[in-house]
Parts: structure tokens; C-alpha cells; sequence
């Protein structure tokens, strides 16, 4: 119930962070300005002892995000990706919140297995560990199939998680719509829009059965592509709550020392991540969207894993079109014709000049390319492209908060292994490839092929059609064209998203 009573939760999450150290830690990170913390202290001083006391042995903002519930922890996994926003201390304490929180008992899990699959463990699996990951939806146990012996690994949702999910999500709304009511300026960025988005892909994660058919859709994308490993699901031993697939061997990508001791070069490593996933969104419009390094490991061979499929993005062919022409303007550095797509397409407003735009594509584009990777500053990025939106007039697309949360991600995921890593350069050959395929004649020639199939099945039905309507259409008189509505903008989109992908920006992470 989206009531009042949110307040509450709301001081409490403020409260927490104060009673935790958490809110110095997060403004220091922020760099926030004089004001700014002033009034932090004087709104959350107050209220210190109404928040949670959380796990004293951990550090103060991890201390604060795992006492305050699961939906704060996937916020905290996105930031502890990009040390370049929040710094190197404050995303390596929030690193843990990928795979390393508090675990439930070992025997809650096996009560959920015999609820689930209607079978004891021991009937099962001839082995059955301790948790080995522990994550905010679920938790990871290692076995062996005692029918042949397979080494798997078995996915348990936490108890309760649902419930405390939905009272997350239920404060969330009622934040966002303060804020709207509060704030008119941020409606363009349609947060209580964002929040129901976050909120269709939680509850989706929070059914394993949906996790499994995304495995085993994404398995058959890419069961051609080279450098990867999917773990297949085992469907007899999984259900809504319980999940059993292959079990993935190898070092996760998220140890550096470790990687480095094995042999593996690290350059190498984060361009197949980045190219990757850039494949996968555009030759497949269906991704991976939660690509941190607690969801990755590397093979001995150095093939990378990917694994825990319980969020995953979709977007069509029209917008992959656009995108891809986006991305590949600013690779040649051709801001009139990005500006352009975005006009054609209709993501900017018509009454905005195209080429003050193209200017400030510019301007976002040009210092990033003249500058080493460890000279660019993400926070005073991220500044001025709030500004560019706001211009410009750009609303969020919801649609594609999960394409551009993912691509900072796993720009974060690249640089942690080469912090040099030249994002425009290795998205190159991935972007020229799609536009060689489906931006050239041939296809033109299969885009009209496909629309001749679609005129021949409907064909039969076209005389039918036409003799029962066209009395009348003759009859009506004519109704002026409504205006185009496909995307009044693209809000910290296509080109705002290539850049957060390509150079790092953390919008998406704010949207996510």
C-alpha cells in the first residue's frame, strides 16, 4: 500500500545511514557541496536512533545497504562497479554485496528444496556444501547429482524475500511521487516510471522457473560465439524457488590478483566482456543485464563464464538500428549525424535546434577521446550530461533503463581490468560488423523479403477487409494525422547511453 506510512521507512533509511557513518562516507564520495551536508546532518542527526544498527564488523555503507533490505543491495552493486564515480575504498567495501552477504542455514535451504521438489537433498544429490555465494535474492550451494554424478550448482532463494522486497518497492513509489509532486523539473525523468520498471524486473528474478528459460534462451544465442561458457539449467531439479544448473568452474573475474596469477591477460579479458555484450545487444537484442564481476569467472582455458540469469534485457530491431548508428557517429567522431538519428528518430523534441545539439554532443564526446582513461572525470561527465537532457527536453525510456544500466556496468567491469581500456576502439569492430549486416543492401533486400511473407499470409483477408470497411471510410471524413509519438526523447539514451557505455558515465547506475 503506497501510503504515508512510507515515511517512515524513508526516515529510517536516512537514519540509517547517519547512525551507520554511512552518510559521511556516501556525501565524501559524492563530493557533495558545503550545503549539501549541512543539511544531511541537520535532517539526519535527529533521527540517528530510529535506524538500523546493521553488522558492526562491516564497513560503514555496506553496513548501512545490507541492514536496510535487498532492493538497496542491487543499488549497491551497480555503484560497486565503478570505483571511477565513487572511488577505489568505497567500491571495493561495496564489492561484497555481489556474492559475499550474510548466508541463511544451511538447513532453511534444504526445508525449500523438499517444499520445491517435493523430494529430501539426500534423495537428490550425493552432496550438498555450505553456501559458497550468497547474494541479496538468493544463495548458491555446490552438490553432486546422485543419479550421474554431475557437479551442479543450486540457486536458493532467500525466505521472506518477497516480502521484503515488496516493501522496498513499496517505499520507492512513494518517494518517486513526492518527488514528482515536489520537484515538477524531474518529471522528465519519470521516476515512478523507473521505479515500476525495477519493479517488473525484480519480480521477475524472483521466480526461478523464469531464470531457468532465460539460461537456456541465452545458451542458444550464443552457442556459436567464441570465448564464453553458458552453465546449462537442469529443469527436473529446479522450480519456482529453487534452481539447478551446471556447475561453473574457474576464477571470478572479480579477483584481479587471482587472475593475474593464473596467467590470463587482463587487457584481453575486459575487451571480450565489452565486446561481448555489445554483440549480444545488438546482433540479438536480448542480454545479460546484470554483467558484475560477482556473475563472471574465467576458465582455465580463458573462456569467460557468465552466469545467474534472473535479469535479462530486450530490446527490438528498430531501436538496435538507431542504436547502432548512434554508437557508430560518435566512434568517427560525426556529431551532425548523430544529432540527426536522433531527430529522424524522434527522440529529441522538433523544436529543439539540431545542431546546438550536435554541439553539445560534442562537447561530451571530444574530451573523452583526447584523454588518457585515468584523466577523465565520470563524476563532472555525468554533471553535464544531466545538463544536456535537460535542455534539451529528453524523457526517460523506461524500456531502456535496463540496456544503459548494464552498459555502465560492464564499462565498469572492463576498466577494473584495464583501467587504460580504449572503450571506443574495441566497440569498433563489434559496431561496424552489426551495421555491415543490417544497416547495408543486403539488408534492405531481407527487410523487404520479410515484409513480402507478412502481405502473403495476410492476403487472403485483405478483400474481406476491404469490403466491410471501405463504405466507411468513404462515409467519414478524413482525420487530420496524429503527431508522431515514437520517443519524445531518449533521456540519458541512445546517444546519452553509448556514452555511458563508451565512456563511462554512471547515469544509467542513477536510473538502475
Amino acid at each position: 500500500m503506497r501510503g504515508p506510512h512510507n515515511i517512515w521507512r524513508l526516515i529510517r533509511t536516512g537514519a540509517t545511514f547517519e547512525r551507520t557513518g554511512a552518510m559521511k562516507v556516501a556525501l565524501d564520495a559524492a563530493d557533495a557541496p558545503a550545503r549539501l551536508r549541512v543539511a544531511a546532518r541537520i535532517l539526519g542527526w535527529p533521527f540517528a536512533w530510529l535506524g538500523y544498527k546493521g553488522d558492526p564488523a562491516l564497513p560503514p555503507v555496506t553496513r548501512a545497504i545490507t541492514a536496510l533490505g535487498p532492493a538497496y543491495v542491487k543499488f549497491g552493486q551497480i555503484l560497486s562497479t565503478r570505483p571511477d564515480v565513487v572511488g577505489v575504498e568505497l567500491a571495493d567495501q561495496l564489492s561484497m554485496l555481489q556474492d559475499r552477504l550474510p548466508p541463511f542455514s544451511q538447513d532453511q535451504a534444504r526445508r525449500t528444496l523438499r517444499a520445491e521438489l517435493g523430494q529430501p537433498v539426500e534423495a537428490l544429490f550425493d552432496a550438498f556444501s555450505e553456501p559458497v555465494a550468497a547474494a541479496s535474492i538468493a544463495q548458491v550451494h555446490r552438490a553432486r547429482r546422485a543419479d550421474n554424478g554431475r557437479e551442479v550448482a543450486v540457486k536458493v532463494l532467500r525466505p521472506g524475500i518477497e516480502s521484503a522486497f515488496r516493501r522496498d518497492i513499496d517505499a520507492f513509489h512513494f518517494a518517486a511521487g513526492m518527488i514528482e509532486r515536489l520537484s515538477p523539473a524531474t518529471r522528465r525523468l519519470r521516476p515512478r516510471d523507473v521505479v515500476a520498471h525495477f519493479e517488473s524486473v525484480v519480480t521477475g528474478e524472483l521466480d526461478l522457473r523464469l531464470e531457468a528459460a532465460s539460461a537456456s534462451e541465452f545458451a542458444e544465442n550464443t552457442r556459436g560465439d567464441e570465448g564464453m561458457k553458458v552453465p546449462r539449467p537442469h529443469w527436473h531439479l529446479s522450480a519456482r524457488r529453487v534452481l539447478t544448473t551446471d556447475w561453473a568452474e574457474g576464477t571470478p573475474l572479480g579477483d584481479i590478483a587471482a587472475l593475474r596469477a593464473a596467467g590470463h591477460d587482463l587487457p584481453k579479458l575486459g575487451e571480450r566482456v565489452l565486446q561481448l555484450f555489445l554483440c549480444h545487444a545488438l546482433r540479438d537484442g536480448y542480454f545479460h543485464a546484470d554483467m558484475h564481476q560477482g556473475n563472471l569467472k574465467v576458465a582455465r582455458d580463458g573462456d569467460i563464464v557468465i552466469y545467474d540469469f534472473g535479469i535479462m534485457g530486450e530490446i527490438d530491431e528498430y531501436t538496435r538500428r538507431v542504436y547502432a548508428e548512434i554508437l557508430m557517429g560518435f566512434i568517427r567522431r560525426d556529431y551532425d549525424r548523430v544529432a540527426r538519428v536522433h531527430f529522424e528518430a524522434g527522440y529529441v523534441p522538433p523544436d529543439r535546434d539540431i545542431k546546438e545539439f550536435s554541439r553539445a554532443l560534442r562537447a561530451v564526446g571530444e574530451p573523452i577521446f583526447g584523454a588518457d582513461a585515468s584523466q577523465i572525470s565520470m563524476a563532472n561527465l555525468l554533471a553535464y550530461l544531466f545538463e544536456v537532457t535537460e535542455r534539451f527536453g529528453m524523457a526517460t525510456r523506461t524500456e531502456l533503463i535496463l540496456l544503459q544500466r548494464t552498459m555502465v556496468v560492464v564499462e565498469g567491469v572492463a576498466r577494473s581490468l584495464d583501467p587504460q581500456i580504449n572503450m571506443w576502439q574495441v566497440a569498433r569492430p563489434v559496431v561496424e560488423s552489426y551495421i555491415r549486416d543490417n544497416l547495408g543492401p543486403r539488408a534492405a533486400t531481407r527487410d523487404l523479403a520479410r515484409a513480402a511473407q507478412v502481405l502473403g499470409r495476410f492476403a487472403p483477408l485483405l478483400p474481406e477487409f476491404l469490403e466491410r470497411r471501405m463504405p466507411e471510410l468513404l462515409r467519414e471524413p478524413a482525420a487530420p494525422p496524429p503527431p508522431p509519438r515514437r520517443g519524445r526523447g531518449l533521456a540519458v539514451g541512445m546517444a546519452l547511453g553509448a556514452v555511458a557505455a563508451l565512456a563511462g558515465t554512471a547515469l544509467g547506475a542513477f536510473l538502475g
